[in-house]
């Protein structure tokens, strides 16, 4: 079985179409194993309340979502476990702790980030982590 680290851009597609909402649901298909660092649960919060606020979506359909999404097969690392990881990544990369985390579980788990972070993805496509990371219109091709 394939192990995917995913982050809290991919995990919300899973809910709320968007754009590669479809992409990002492969995803779910039975075949791939998921994983993320437990900093995924405050970030997929933040995203769900935020659509609420800008009327997005209801406060009854973020109860759902998030019910829905805490049954999911998703295994999460403590982020303390990563921390030490990530700081030095965020140094070296120029990239934020939060994205970091993501990418300490890829490397430690030796597996692949799958994000539709463009931002994040652009910077790190010519860097030394460009081999664990995935473009979520990529998930086809995996």
């Amino acid at each position: 079985m394939n192990r995917y680290v995913v982050d809290a851009t991919v995990a919300v597609k899973w809910f709320i179409p968007e754009i590669n909402s479809e992409k990002a649901a492969r995803l779910l298909d039975g075949t791939y194993e998921l994983l993320a660092p437990d900093l995924l649960l405050p970030e997929f919060g933040h995203i769900l309340w935020k659509k609420v606020q800008l009327g997005e979506i209801t406060q009854e359909t973020s109860r759902r979502i998030i019910h829905e999404f805490k049954a999911m097969m998703l295994q999460t690392y403590p982020s303390t476990l990563l921390l030490e990881t990530a700081v030095e990544m965020a140094n070296t990369l120029a990239q934020t702790v939060n994205d970091c985390f993501y990418m300490a579980l890829a490397f430690t788990e030796e597996c692949q980030l799958v994000t539709a972070d463009r931002k994040l993805y652009n910077s790190l496509k010519i860097s030394f982590f460009a081999d664990k990371l995935v473009w979520v219109e990529d998930i086809s091709n995996l």
